[in-house]
């Protein structure tokens, strides 16, 4: 293992079971650090289920139903209009459907809910949507893991951010939530600088003001960073194809099979949510990404099975 010469050598993934994945991993670093330039060294990671929890709902989905429950209570025209009477009414059926709709290919509800997302932050400034979310994400709890939303992310996953950044990698994220939901916490909990962080993001406006000048958010959606959008959007971004993506749904095969190359070390990791008694076990909207990656060969992340830790 090498370091980065400022951080002392650890024992890299302590809460990774010893097995095939572990190997497979230490392996692949191992190849990169001999291989390939520093400057080739990228990862990316989904955020939402691969990095931390999403379930009973995904975290940024519980930060904007309590934005529509707000407006529901304000203005009682919208209590009878989804996506707010889904929010009003606790109505986690309905919602749950809507991302179940979403990994299947239908998105009639999904652009409901986004059309709602618009509504709800139209002329918000960036730096006030910013600090909502802090705000949310440092007092707010899981509704059933007894733990605050900042300590819902999986250790294992840190462990790896941690070794692959002493491997001289830049990590990504490239995750279909918001991107400037996750900004503000992602160097804290992740060490991901917030320049780093590729996600979905509304269109955005400048006005001049005595302020020095005020962005904001308009009721459009400039892109969703889900599917085929993920490779394009690192592209953009990072201009190089990574050397090693983490996944745990559907949306995230385009990203996985991106990561392929012809004469380099590559790694795909997808995240297997199988431990109902540590966090959650289900494999709706990841049975695509499954069958891909017995497929094709990828590394599958058993939470029960690879992780001795979870939080």
């Amino acid at each position: 293992m090498t370091t980065d010469g400022n951080r002392p050598a650890q024992t890299p993934l302590r809460s990774w079971r010893d097995g095939d994945t572990k190997h497979a991993i230490l392996e692949f670093v191992e190849r990169v650090a001999a291989e390939v330039p520093i400057e080739e060294r990228v990862a990316v990671f989904d955020n939402d289920g691969t990095l931390w929890c999403e379930k009973p709902l995904p975290i940024q989905l519980d930060f904007i139903l309590r934005r529509f429950v707000a407006m529901a209570e304000a203005d009682p025209a919208l209590r009878g209009r989804q996506p707010w009477k889904a929010a009003y009414e606790r109505d986690h059926e309905w919602l749950g459907r809507v991302l179940t709709e979403h990994y299947a290919g239908d998105d009639r509800n999904v652009r409901i809910v986004a059309g709602g997302i618009l509504a709800a932050y139209d002329g918000i400034s960036v730096e006030d949507f910013e600090a909502r979310s802090d705000e949310f994400l440092r007092n707010t709890d899981h509704p059933t893991l007894g733990r605050g939303y900042l300590r819902c992310a999986y250790q294992p996953m840190i462990e790896l951010l941690d070794y692959l950044a002493v491997n001289g990698f830049a990590n990504y994220i490239a995750s279909g939530g918001g991107r400037d939901f996750m900004r503000p916490i992602s160097q804290e909990v992740y060490g991901i600088p917030r320049e780093r962080v590729i996600g979905s993001t509304v269109a955005l406006a400048y006005r001049d003001d005595a302020a020095g000048g005020t962005i904001f958010h308009k009721a459009e959606l400039d892109y969703l960073d889900d599917g085929p959008e993920k490779p394009v959007r690192i592209w953009n971004r990072v201009g190089r194809r990574p050397l090693l993506a983490a996944g745990n749904s559907n949306g995230d095969i385009p990203m996985l099979h991106f990561s392929q190359h012809a004469a380099k070390p590559f790694l795909r990791l997808l995240v297997l949510h199988d431990d109902a008694d540590r966090e959650f076990a289900y494999t709706s909207g990841a049975e695509r990404a499954l069958e891909e990656a017995g497929r094709h060969g990828w590394t599958v992340v058993s939470v029960g099975d690879d992780w001795s830790t979870v939080f």
